[in-house]
């Protein structure tokens, strides 16, 4: 052999090597992007407004604060005025007056102020984990609609394969003469309907699919990972205070600070103006100077007082009153989550022992059909009863999961 090719073999080697290494890192990367469900729904918040206006908002809330927090309710404001006789006499009279409005607080506005503003900061962030929870059940619906599909798309695919391999089995036994042409006929008949069987089901998957792509932004493999299948089951010391709740008490505690306030500010703000005057009567007399300190104070109550009052004191009502309801209602549904995944793990047993049946019942025929002792009616009829079993059990796995996420989801707990 040529010395060249010595030389040449590790270098191929070598670069064979390195181009196995990277079909198996970028398989790897491939598999570990497949998005989980948490994965899914922290690109989702990312996307939603209230993500987006969650910071502008707890700074105005802040800001808020700082404004309760102030000496005065309203910035200071500055007063000039200038009186003179140019236009009537014009003896050389003239007055100049400078000075500063300040704004004084009603007596325990300032507290409710700040409370009110405290109020609002702590309703900021629960809004938003309630905002996150709503975004949660949608994301969970879609996906295990995606996930049915999928078992959908499996099974159909499995039956399309035992069609074939059965129509497969027919034909060969035609030509030898051993099956009628009606078997035949028959056996493909039942590979079409496989066919038409697993084309809906893709396009049920391909349109859950897209649903769930709609509300992540993101791209979906075709196949879920096998990973991110399902949720852990919640324990006993992971059930909190429920967000929803979370934001139905900090939206009443505003509504009652709301109305607390309301009836604080009976009136307008009194006003404290301390001047300075500067005054000459005529041309070539000496100025005078004065000092003036003022207190201006505004009529309260009227009706529109009234109504503010009897407006925030109704959103207060309206608050308590949800939040009662939706306690009960929670509570409910905790219940009915808890029942649902007994019933869906009980089904899941009954459906895998149906599945085992049926499978063991397939091979016996299988067996038979070939001795020809089984008629090809009665082989399509089992093998139909095990793709449905086979389903079920698919169907009844997906089912339990998704009654675990749906528990979770009644718990407050977010995607994981």
């Amino acid at each position: 052999m040529h010395p060249t090719t010595h030389a040449a073999r590790p270098a191929r080697l070598a670069w064979l090597a390195a181009i196995l290494a990277g079909i198996g890192l970028g398989a790897a990367a491939q598999t570990a992007a497949q998005p989980s469900l948490q994965d899914l729904f922290d690109a989702a918040w990312a996307r939603q407004p209230e993500a987006q206006a969650l910071q502008a908002r707890r700074d105005a809330a802040r800001a808020q604060q700082r404004a309760a927090a102030a000496w005065t309710p309203e910035p200071p404001a500055m007063e000039a005025s200038l009186r003179s006789d140019r236009l009537g006499r014009n003896d050389g009279a003239r007055e100049l007056a400078l000075g500063i409005a300040v704004p004084l607080w009603l007596p325990d506005e300032r507290r409710r102020s700040g409370a009110l503003a405290d109020a609002a900061l702590a309703a900021t962030g629960s809004r938003a984990s309630a905002a996150r929870l709503r975004l949660a059940a949608a994301l969970r619906e879609a996906w295990w609609q995606w996930q049915r599909a999928v078992a959908d798309v499996d099974t159909a695919r499995a039956q399309r394969d035992s069609a074939r391999q059965l129509a497969a089995d027919v034909a060969r036994r035609t030509q030898a003469g051993e099956l009628a042409r009606a078997d035949q006929n028959q056996a493909d008949a039942a590979v079409a309907g496989a066919d038409a069987a697993l084309a809906q089901a893709e396009a049920a998957a391909a349109a859950a699919r897209q649903q769930l792509q709609a509300i992540t932004g993101s791209a979906i493999a075709p196949t879920p990972a096998a990973a991110a299948l399902s949720e852990p089951e919640p324990t006993g010391g992971e059930a909190a205070v429920h967000p929803a709740l979370a934001a139905l008490q900090d939206q009443a505690a505003v509504a009652e600070r709301t109305a607390a306030l309301a009836a604080t500010q009976s009136r307008a703000h009194p006003e404290m103006t301390l001047a300075t005057t500067r005054d000459r009567g005529a041309a070539g007399e000496r100025a005078a100077q004065s000092l003036t300190l003022a207190i201006r104070i505004p009529f309260g109550g009227g009706p529109r007082h009234d109504a503010r009052v009897a407006a925030a004191r109704a959103d207060a009502t309206e608050a308590q009153a949800q939040l009662a309801l939706d306690r009960a209602r929670l509570q409910s549904d905790r219940e009915a989550a808890i029942a649902r995944v007994d019933a869906a793990r009980a089904q899941q047993a009954a459906a895998e022992r149906r599945a085992r049946l049926a499978r063991e019942t397939r091979g016996f025929f299988e067996k038979s059909f070939r001795l020809g002792e089984t008629d090809l009616p009665t082989r399509l009829r089992i093998e139909a009863e095990a793709t449905e079993a086979d389903r079920q059990a698919a169907r009844s796995r997906i089912e339990l999961a998704a009654a675990i996420s749906a528990w979770r989801q009644v718990l407050g707990l977010l995607p994981q």
